[in-house]
């Protein structure tokens, strides 16, 4: 499903934004840091996060990753990926680890990986993409 473009595009440690649906049909966004797993995205998350929850009530999303984001920087590509999301359990803590260590240091990311292992409890969002756009 991702062309070698997209997937060029998506190793770069962008911003998604994640749009989920909540209970009365409005989206719900929200920033969120990314990795890629085959075609899929997948994001990290605090179980106890509205965002967890409207995902359980109504799987459709959407994530907006690119077209422009930063003050002063050029207007670039970016792509909307629609599909179904869904929360899974983060076994052993393995996307907490990749998707830290993505956007941050090292050193930061060990440090934010012990905080959060104690202060949250971690899952897994996964958008299986049905549809990518591109947008600018």
């Amino acid at each position: 499903m991702l062309k070698a473009d997209v997937r060029s595009f998506l190793e770069s440690p962008h911003v998604a934004r994640l749009s989920v649906i909540d209970p009365n049909g409005y989206p719900h966004t929200v920033p969120l840091w990314y990795a890629v797993d085959g075609d899929d995205v997948v994001m990290i998350s605090d179980r106890n996060t509205r965002k967890v929850d409207f995902v359980g009530q109504n799987p459709k999303a959407s994530i907006c990753i690119g077209g422009g984001e930063g003050a002063g920087s050029e207007v670039g590509p970016g792509y909307l990926f629609k599909g179904d999301c869904r929360a899974e359990e983060d076994a052993g803590g393995k996307w907490l680890r990749l998707i830290t260590h993505r956007y941050r240091s090292p050193k930061d990311a060990e440090k934010d990986i012990a905080q959060w292992s104690t202060e949250l409890d971690i899952m897994v969002l996964r958008l299986v993409i049905s549809k990518v756009i591109k947008v600018y």
